[in-house]
């Protein structure tokens, strides 16, 4: 620029050793290259790590300087609307995570269901009617006057531990959770937390063929469901540890003579046992989730095979393995 300004400067003193043509001319090319030295100035760094360095070819006539002030304008709008609107369009994927409240289990409503859950599981039994049809008449009318007493205490008590379980395993969830945000990657995070009956209602309205979607909604149920496995598998093995120490300590106070190489056989056959369990309820729960999602309707049929599943994977493996192994589980 200070080159240019001296050369007009040169031109201007010696106006007759130019004719006015050529002066007009060298000021108009003078004008459009400082223009467009200007420009190429004021140009984002950005434009110019994406596309190099480039030269603006300069028309050579008297509106030049106007020329480049529009072209000036138009191409700092166009980085404008390049750098800043168009970014948010392409923009990363936010993976919002949405934690539930430690100590859920003990909310009103699940811990109604779980209480209403854990009594008919016990107490049922109790209510089927008990009728002995190859005895005499005498013998059945002598039984329906005797009054039957029926011990509640011992379900009352299965009952109440069944309860204390399933609200420590909702616990344990809540607190793996929390581990899982802290320790690992916000996307694998929000895979482990995320709603999976919504994400195979979602999956359903991609037109996925069917093999394809079966197999998403496996997948994402197996993490989805991972931690609840996680969570069961360690309140098992607390329990079954708690028992090997109580036979322990019992065994002294009584007087019992206990052999502790046996009971350490026994607890690692129960922690084995647990283990493949939790397992076969992990795989069995995510195939039957995608086995519901393509027969029935992706949020309902999800959530029916992954109950399903879990509660027959385990009775399936440990028979299998009874009748194939002569191992009881």
């Amino acid at each position: 620029m200070a080159g240019i300004a001296i050369a007009l400067d040169l031109l201007r003193k010696n106006p007759s050793s130019y004719t006015a043509h050529s002066s007009g001319f060298l000021s108009a090319a003078a004008a459009a290259s400082a223009a467009a030295a200007s420009v190429a100035a004021g140009t984002p760094y950005a434009y110019k790590a994406l596309f190099g360095n480039f030269r603006i070819p300069v028309v050579e006539c008297d509106a030049g300087a106007a020329w480049s002030e529009d072209y000036a304008s138009s191409f700092r709008t166009a980085s404008e609307k390049f750098f800043q609107n168009d970014v948010l369009k392409y923009s990363t994927k936010e993976y919002k995570l949405e934690l539930k409240p430690l100590f859920s289990a003990f909310e009103f409503r699940t811990l109604a269901m779980t209480t209403l859950r854990s009594f008919l599981l016990y107490f049922l039994p109790l209510l089927e009617p008990r009728t002995n049809l190859d005895e005499d008449d005498d013998d059945f009318l002598q039984e329906a006057h005797e009054e039957q007493h029926v011990d509640y205490v011992v379900p009352l008590k299965k009952s109440v531990k069944q309860i204390c379980r399933e609200t420590t395993i909702v616990t344990t969830r809540r607190i793996l959770e929390r581990i899982a945000v802290h320790h690992v990657s916000q996307r694998m995070a929000w895979k482990l937390l995320k709603d999976v009956p919504k994400s195979a209602t979602r999956k359903a309205g991609r037109r996925m063929p069917t093999h394809v979607f079966f197999f998403s909604v496996s997948k994402t149920t197996f993490r989805g469901h991972i931690l609840g496995v996680a969570a069961s598998w360690i309140v098992q093995v607390a329990i079954e540890i708690y028992r090997f120490f109580n036979r322990l300590v019992n065994s002294k106070e009584v007087g019992d003579e206990v052999d502790p190489a046996e009971q350490v056989k026994l607890l690692g056959k129960k922690l084995s046992a647990t283990t493949i369990k939790c397992s076969a309820s992990l795989v069995f729960a995510s195939v039957g989730a995608g086995i519901g999602a393509v027969l029935f309707r992706p949020s309902a049929g999800q959530w029916i095979g992954c109950a399903i599943g879990d509660l027959a994977g385990p009775v399936i493996v440990s028979s299998c393995i009874e009748k194939v192994f002569h191992i009881e589980i």
